[in-house]
């Protein structure tokens, strides 16, 4: 069919026609998808094939999956749909404090302070974050730390007005994601004088916060402790919240006070024995397993620590600076 304007009684039907033309075009757009292995999908920017594996692009970053793990690259023309107009009702409105952006930044790459919400209801807090297929790599000041893409659920960016407005007295940075169980690791940390953030941290490691859970060596409940030792602090039911992190934090208070609060040799026992400990000298076993776990949590607390000191000198040098 020729629409040239000699051709066309009406020229402006030819005008039309491109316009109609040209909209359609916008309104598309090329959805590229990489189909993995186990059947899930990950959208991406850009993605190519090389000797090395499956390359993909998230917004900056350049990311490699071995061939095995992805089936196909996908590219298929999408149409995207109008977004919602905004509300004006005043039931949408919400106080700074509770507004969270829900929607993921930067095809994966968190450049601002966020929560990471694990499996099971708990969350870390970032001051950035970089997720993958394989996890999500995280940092707190100058620490870097990797989950599992198998542990994350979500991660939710926290909004500028929400950070500043808390500046300076913000959370203790953690929460198991109920607060009954938050509440409980700090009774027991207050009542027994053990650090609330260290049991958290003993809890994340040993369970996933997963009350329920039984190791292959027959460790039980949030705090995983073995028959012996729940029987030895009146642990009677081993699934039971309150009773097991009780027991599991008295312990730790056991640990505390025999190794002069060295917080690695009281992780070192958690996870090995005390018996192993003592036997390499009151020193962490050469074990592997005890090591990775004893340099995993205690660097984390560590560095809770320093920063927790060190906003703790500001705030005293600024109140006296008040006076």
């Amino acid at each position: 069919m020729n629409l040239s304007v000699k051709n066309l009684r009406h020229p402006w039907l030819l005008i039309c026609v491109v316009l109609v033309c040209a909209s359609s075009a916008i309104a598309q757009s090329t959805q590229i998808r990489l189909k993995l292995a186990d059947g899930s999908y990950i959208t991406v920017d850009d993605a190519w094939e090389s000797p090395q594996g499956v390359w993909y692009r998230q917004g900056s970053l350049n990311h490699l999956l071995a061939k095995e793990k992805v089936k196909k690259i996908e590219r298929t023309t999408a149409t995207p749909t109008p977004s919602p107009v905004a509300s004006t009702d005043d039931d949408d409105h919400f106080e700074a404090s509770e507004v969270v952006a829900r929607t993921p930044s930067n095809n994966g790459v968190y450049d601002q302070q966020a929560w990471i919400y694990l499996k099971g209801g708990a969350r870390v807090e970032a001051d950035s974050a970089s997720q993958s297929p394989a996890g999500v790599w995280y940092k707190r000041g100058s620490m870097s730390i990797f989950i599992e893409a198998s542990r994350v659920d979500r991660i939710e960016v926290e909004d500028p007005a929400t950070v500043t407005a808390q500046a300076g007295k913000k959370a203790s940075g953690w929460s198991t994601g109920r607060a009954g169980l938050d509440s409980l690791i700090r009774q027991n940390g207050n009542k027994y004088n053990v650090d609330p953030y260290l049991i958290f941290l003993v809890m994340e490691q040993e369970s996933h916060f997963n009350t329920g859970a039984v190791s292959p060596k027959g460790a039980r409940g949030l705090m995983q402790l073995m028959p012996g030792t729940a029987a030895r602090f009146g642990v009677r039911r081993a699934h039971d919240a309150a009773q097991n992190i009780s027991g599991g934090t008295r312990y730790l208070r056991e640990l505390l006070n025999r190794f002069n609060n060295r917080v690695d040799l009281v992780l070192a026992s958690y996870n090995a024995g005390e018996g192993a400990v003592a036997k390499f000298g009151n020193k962490v076993p050469p074990y592997k397993e005890t090591r990775n776990y004893v340099k995993k949590i205690s660097y984390r607390y560590k560095r809770n620590i320093a920063r927790t000191k060190k906003t703790a000198t500001t705030t005293v040098a600024k109140d006296a600076g008040e006076r």
